[in-house]
């Protein structure tokens, strides 16, 4: 099968071919920076024990970090939002070659971005994804566990070249971004696993998390 990483180099050469060269600039020069940045000190590590969290899903039901472990270990995916091609490339790999796999280790899949309940209803349709996908306002529970960014003006401006202004699919009409990252809770809600990615062209792989999850005490 096609690795994340493989349609993501698809993306970058399509849109190098037919974007403005100097939207292009700017996001390149963007990824480099954060890239660069790295990991933040203070992000969530392996350890270390969420906080209870409820957050809206796609239809507007709370849905509770106790309710996503009460089975098992529950794969957390924190995404930018659908306007993302990096993002949507992520999510329908994970709904085609990882949610089918999940039964065996009892566990669950949930996608969180900082969108609104019903943005977050068109990324799940559009995309036909079969896992929860919820809605965390201001990108709260993103800060609190330190894998937050805010986007370069320069960025944001290109972006709107481009027509997506992210603020518009957001109730807090913020711009604040999680860095894409994928945490494993077990149901003591203690993480066991953290892939947190500063440029956030990169995903982790499929592999990865089924890697993880075999590491786990059944």
């Amino acid at each position: 099968m096609t690795t994340i990483a493989e349609q993501a180099n698809e993306v970058k050469a399509a849109a190098a071919s037919r974007l403005p060269g100097e939207v292009v600039a700017v996001l390149e020069s963007d990824q480099a920076e954060l890239a660069a940045r790295g990991v933040p000190a203070t992000a969530v590590s392996v350890g270390d024990q969420l906080t209870p969290f409820a957050l809206s899903d796609a239809t507007g039901q709370t849905r509770a970090l106790e309710e996503l472990t009460a089975a098992g270990p529950a794969v957390i995916v924190f995404y930018r939002g659908g306007w993302c091609p990096y993002c949507n490339i992520t999510l329908r790999t994970y709904q085609l070659e990882l949610l089918p796999q999940l039964g065996r280790y009892s566990a669950r899949l949930v996608a969180i971005s900082p969108e609104t309940p019903d943005a977050s209803l068109t990324t799940q349709e559009k995309a036909d994804l079969g896992y929860t996908v919820l809605s965390d306002a201001g990108a709260k529970l993103a800060s609190s566990l330190g894998i937050t960014f805010e986007p370069s003006e320069e960025g944001l401006e290109a972006q709107r070249k481009l027509g997506v202004d992210i603020r518009t699919t957001r109730s807090d009409g913020g711009t604040v971004l999680p860095m894409p990252t994928v945490l494993i809770v077990d149901r003591n809600r203690v993480v066991r696993f953290v892939d947190i990615h500063p440029d956030y062209t990169g995903r982790t792989e499929v592999d990865e998390i089924l890697a993880a999850l075999q590491t786990l005490p059944s």
